[in-house]
């Protein structure tokens, strides 16, 4: 098996790639691994009936690899420009397109990834207002598109008067490269989510309707048989909610 790291970051041996450089090196023998750094790359989007050749030498690098490894720094909120670019650039190839321009899997189905980058904002704030929020979902939006499946994702915040990355995080790096071989075979949670929210709900319900019988709105005879209903009902309705802004209505765009 092959792991290929992807680097899109302003320094080579910065804090993001260096917990890209702790995953490789955790890879087990005798698998093997191989770092892109993008800036060492001059490469341009395709153009109309004349491909470009730098993004020929990257792709073969992406066909060969069973696993990527995608690493970039968040600015602004936003992933970093260079990864971008390259995502960007490499749009054509990832997918494939029908005569109405929706995006289909193609030739990357089923490879897998791990997604890393890293902040200024220290953890409470990234924790709370989801700072590296954006750069995870660009890149989940585009392996999704392209059919990859994805491992996880590491996240480095505090960055900004950091030299070296924390032994913590360091041997979460190291974790995370043991298992790159280990690869999961579907990243299909969809059951487990409505299972994750009918538990929410029930437990929910429950506290709200235990209130309600302390101040005696709910009788204790009626109270098992309301708190069913209610929950069965209640979960009915928001799933459906949930699964049309999140897949129909997506689909229909």
């Amino acid at each position: 098996m092959k792991i290929l790291g992807i680097l899109g970051a302003h320094r080579q041996n910065g804090l993001t790639a260096q917990m890209l450089t702790t995953v490789l090196n955790s890879v087990p023998a005798p698998h093997t691994t191989e770092t892109i750094y993008l800036e060492d790359y001059d490469f341009y989007p395709d153009q109309v009936g004349q491909r470009d050749p730098v993004l020929d030498q990257l792709t073969d690098k992406l066909l060969e690899s069973d696993v990527w490894v995608l690493a970039a720094p968040t600015y602004w909120g936003g992933l970093a420009g260079e990864m971008k670019d390259f995502l960007d650039c490499m749009r054509g190839r990832l997918v494939r397109f029908d005569h109405k321009g929706g995006t289909h899997p193609d030739r990357f189905k089923n490879k897998h990834y791990l997604s890393i980058t890293s902040c200024y904002a220290g953890t409470f704030e990234n924790f709370t207002s989801g700072i590296t929020d954006n750069s995870f979902r660009t890149i989940d939006k585009v392996m999704s598109a392209a059919g990859l499946i994805k491992i996880n994702e590491l996240v480095l915040p505090g960055t900004l008067f950091m030299k070296q990355i924390p032994a913590a995080k360091s041997s979460e790096c190291k974790r995370a490269g043991s298992k790159l071989i280990t690869k999961p075979k579907r990243d299909d949670s969809t059951l487990k989510r409505y299972i994750e929210l009918f538990c929410m709900v029930a437990v929910m319900a429950f506290l709200t309707m235990g209130i309600q019988f302390l101040f005696h709105l709910i009788s204790a005879s009626e109270f098992w048989a309301v708190y069913a209903s209610f929950v069965l009902i209640f979960f009915v309705l928001l799933a459906g909610i949930l699964h049309f802004f999140t897949v129909v209505k997506h689909r229909r765009r």
